[in-house]
């Protein structure tokens, strides 16, 4: 059963849709622009392409219940 709701997600998040789970939380897709980064060793700037990613915000049921711990 789990893993048939994770290929539900993946599929939905493919699909370029947020998934939400009442009560624990929400899964956003974000689309990130070219920037300039930097080599923390070296100092040399390099481009970093656009890209989707994924976050993750906690509800705050969730985020109650793990302060209580």
């Amino acid at each position: 059963m789990v893993e048939s709701i994770l290929q539900h997600m993946c599929g939905a998040l493919g699909g370029g849709e947020n998934v939400k789970i009442s009560g624990f939380g929400t899964f956003l897709l974000r689309d990130k622009a070219e920037r300039v980064g930097r080599n923390p060793k070296t100092g040399v700037e390099v481009p970093i392409t656009p890209r989707r990613v994924m976050t993750f915000r906690a509800s705050q049921m969730l985020k109650d219940r793990i302060s209580d711990i």
